[in-house]
C-alpha cells in the first residue's frame, strides 16, 4: 500500500534468504534507478530465522551529487511538482526492473481451471501444500509494482485467479481494477481467505479446497503466554502505587507511551489508557489536561523520554500545564536489548533545564518498603497545579542480571 502509494520500486522476501538478499540487491537497485526502494517484512518473516548465504561485502558507496543536482532534495512545492513528474515518467522503467526481476517468477501447471498470485511469504504456505509440484500455474510475486506481462499471461492461461497475500488485498484490489475482463478474482475481499490475521499453510490449503489435517493448529495442552513485566522489575512497584493512588479519583486518565512498561497495559495491572507513538504519552496527557481532564498522567520510560518526549514537556512548561509526568527510569533502553539511554544520569537536570520547578522533579526509588512513601510523593504532585515530573529510578533486572554475570567470570 506504501509502495503503491510513493509509486517507488518495491521488494518483499519469500524467504529469510531473499530478506537478505533484498537489503542487498535492494541498494543496487536504488542506485540504478535513482529512487528508493521499499522491502516490506511482514510479521512472520520478522519472528522467524533461518540460515543464509552470504554475499561479498562491497565497497561503500562514496556520496556524490545526482545529476540533477542539489534540489533534488529540496521539497518545495515548485520542486516537488518537477519531481513528481519525473516519478511518473520513471513508472515503465520500474515496470521493466520487476518483469526482469529473479525474484518474480512464473510455475507453469497442469491445471488451467485456477491461476494462483502469490506475494511474499504466501509463496511458501502455497509451496507446503504441494510438495512434489504446483497442480496449478503460480505466479510468485516479491517485486513490485506488478510485473504486467506476467499478469497478464497467468490471466490469459486461466479460467480464475487466487491471490494470497499477506495483510491487505492490495494485489487482489490491484487485480480487480486492473484486468477488467470479468475474470473472477478471489482472496481475501469475497472471502476465500480471512479478512484479518495472518495467513498459515492451513488457510492456504483451506482456500485451495484441501482436507485440512490442522499439522499448523496449536494444541490445547499449550497455554497461550501473553508478554509480561518481569519479576523483579521496578515498573510493577511504580504501577501498584500509581493504580491504588489513582483510584481515589473519579476520572483519573494514564496516557502511556512505548517501551517495555507498555506492558502495564495488560493484567494484572492495566494501569495505562493509551499507547499511541513515542513521545505521544506527554502531549496527549497535557492536551487531556487542556480539556479538564483531572488528573492526567503521563508514563514515558527515560530513553523514550529523550527520544521524542522533551518537546511535549516544553510545551507543558510554557504553558504551566496541570500535568503529572512519570518517567519510569530503568536506565537503559530494555525493549531493545539493554543499549545505553540517551539520557541516562541526567533526566532531573534535563527537566530542570526545560523549565520544571526542581521542587517538583521527585525521585523514587520503586521497592516494596518505599511503597507507601510512593504513593504519598504521587499523591503530593498529583494535588500539585503545575507540571511535576516523578521518576522511579530502578536498573532494569536483566542488565542487572547480567551485569552481576559478568562480574563473577
Amino acid at each position: 500500500m506504501y509502495g503503491n502509494f510513493a509509486m517507488i520500486p518495491m521488494l518483499e522476501p519469500a524467504s529469510q534468504q531473499e530478506a537478505y538478499d533484498m537489503v542487498y540487491d535492494g541498494f543496487e537497485l536504488s542506485e540504478k534507478l535513482g529512487y528508493p526502494v521499499l522491502v516490506r517484512i511482514t510479521t512472520r518473516m520478522a519472528h522467524s530465522r533461518a540460515g543464509v548465504v552470504r554475499r561479498e561485502q562491497k565497497v561503500e558507496n562514496k556520496m556524490h551529487t545526482p545529476e540533477d543536482g542539489r534540489q533534488r532534495f529540496i521539497l518545495l512545492p515548485a520542486l516537488a511538482r518537477k519531481r513528481f513528474k519525473t516519478l511518473i515518467a520513471a513508472q515503465d522503467t520500474f515496470t521493466a526492473f520487476s518483469e526482469a526481476s529473479p525474484y518474480n517468477a512464473y510455475f507453469d501447471g497442469p491445471n488451467k481451471e485456477l491461476g494462483i498470485i502469490t506475494t511474499g511469504i504466501a509463496f511458501n504456505y502455497l509451496s507446503e501444500n504441494y510438495p512434489d509440484g504446483f497442480e496449478h500455474p503460480v505466479l510468485k510475486i516479491s517485486q513490485y509494482p506488478l510485473p504486467l506481462k506476467m499478469v497478464e499471461k497467468i490471466v490469459r492461461e486461466c479460467k480464475e485467479i487466487l491471490v494470497l497475500e499477506e495483510g491487505y488485498p492490495v494485489v487482489e484490489e490491484q487485480l480487480k481494477g486492473f484486468l477488467g475482463i470479468g475474470i473472477q478474482v478471489h482472496g481475501r475481499l469475497d472471502g476465500t481467505l480471512q479478512r484479518d490475521g495472518e495467513l498459515t499453510p492451513d488457510a492456504v490449503g483451506k482456500a485451495l479446497g484441501k482436507r485440512i489435517e490442522s499439522y499448523y493448529a496449536t494444541p490445547e495442552v499449550v497455554e497461550q503466554r501473553p508478554p509480561a513485566l518481569c519479576q523483579g522489575c521496578g515498573h510493577r512497584d511504580m504501577y501498584e502505587a500509581l493504580n491504588e493512588v489513582l483510584a481515589g479519583y473519579k476520572g483519573a486518565k494514564v496516557f502511556g507511551d512505548i517501551g517495555c512498561y507498555t506492558l502495564g497495559a495488560l493484567p494484572p495491572f492495566r494501569a495505562i489508557d493509551t499507547c499511541i507513538d513515542m513521545g505521544a504519552s506527554i502531549t496527549m496527557a497535557k492536551g487531556a489536561s487542556d480539556a479538564g481532564v483531572y488528573p492526567a498522567v503521563s508514563v514515558i520510560g527515560d530513553s523514550t523520554f529523550t527520544h521524542s518526549g522533551m518537546t511535549g514537556l516544553l510545551d507543558c512548561v510554557n504553558e504551566n500545564t496541570n500535568i503529572t509526568i512519570v518517567i519510569s527510569d530503568n536506565e537503559t533502553t530494555a525493549m531493545t536489548g539493554g543499549q545505553d539511554s540517551a539520557g541516562t544520569g541526567r533526566i532531573e537536570s534535563i527537566c530542570a533545564g526545560i523549565g520544571v520547578d526542581p521542587a517538583h522533579i521527585r525521585v523514587m526509588v520503586p521497592l516494596k518498603k518505599n511503597y507507601d512513601e510512593m504513593k504519598a510523593i504521587i499523591r503530593e504532585e498529583i494535588e500539585y497545579k503545575g507540571v511535576s515530573v516523578l521518576i522511579p529510578r530502578r536498573e532494569c533486572i536483566q542488565t542487572l542480571t547480567r551485569k552481576k554475570k559478568a562480574s563473577r567470570k
